[in-house]
């Protein structure tokens, strides 16, 4: 029987790297050389590395999950723009001399037992820091070197805060031709706010609210709020072209999760983004 975890402690997963424990056909062996060690690497193929690689910390940066790239000595190499918006003040982890440390001192050892697993087992982890209503899952998967000598890396992947973003709201109701008040109903729900709450805050009856949510759930074909809010849940994660204040994130997003959506400036610049 393995020992109880202590209240307040981290909850930590190991995963196995399918890919180091088992080899499938067509997948290289983790004994043998890298691929790179194998192919032909002439100018035209550098060239072509050169042209991609440019292009990987922009593609990072249109993807609603915060994702960090570390080396096997744990030093950051790159954020991308949600991990940086993520990493708040309120966040449970936070970059701190170059490396992705944990504030709370319970969750020091678990994310430096799940970082040094990846980097020298080639383990991936899965844990849970923080406290309350401040807990955050994040996945730590390791990354096998590109070619021989080349230090191993770890890519950690920040769990959302929400679980329908706001970006992704705004364009499910363009789509669907919703409109504003409809939106912010539709906001509401993804938040976990029951009609009752939505219309006490909206300052209006419930009859209102119910009739907002029948035109929705019409509009979208969705048979119930559960199906309404799985449609939303489902969608690809987008990135606000509005990078200064992403929409949905970052600490003011969190830290007011629960209140109710209201029309403000920033949801309506999102709302005229999407509509221009």
């Amino acid at each position: 029987m393995s020992p109880a975890r202590k209240p307040g402690a981290s909850k930590v997963f190991d995963m196995p790297d399918p890919v180091q424990t088992a080899p499938q056909r067509g997948f290289a062996n983790p004994s043998d050389p890298p691929l790179g060690s194998r192919r032909y690497a002439g100018p035209e193929r550098r060239s072509h590395g050169t042209r991609t690689a440019q292009w990987f910390g922009p593609m990072l940066d249109e993807i609603d999950y915060g994702m960090l790239l570390l080396d096997d000595q744990l030093e950051v190499l790159h954020v991308n723009h949600v991990a940086r918006a993520e990493l708040d003040a309120q966040h449970p982890l936070q970059l701190y001399a170059g490396q992705l440390r944990a504030r709370r001192p319970l969750d020091v050892a678990p994310l430096h037992d799940a970082l040094q697993s990846a980097a020298v087992r080639g383990l991936r982890r899965m844990l849970s820091v923080g406290e309350g209503a401040q807990v955050v899952s994040i996945a730590v998967v390791p990354l096998m070197a590109a070619e021989v000598g080349r230090g191993a890396a770890m890519l950690v992947v920040l769990g959302k805060r929400a679980m329908c973003g706001e970006l992704s709201v705004q364009w499910f109701a363009r789509n669907h031709s919703l409109t504003l008040a409809e939106t912010r109903v539709l906001a509401a729900l993804c938040a976990g706010h029951d009609p009752s709450q939505i219309a006490s805050h909206q300052g209006v009856s419930m009859h209102t609210v119910r009739t907002q949510i029948g035109s929705v759930r019409a509009k979208t074909g969705a048979v119930s709020i559960r199906e309404l809010i799985r449609q939303v849940s489902m969608l690809p994660p987008l990135v606000s072209a509005l990078r200064g204040a992403p929409v949905g994130g970052g600490a003011q997003a969190h830290a007011g999760s629960a209140r109710l959506p209201t029309a403000t400036a920033l949801e309506q610049a999102a709302f005229d983004e999407l509509h221009a």
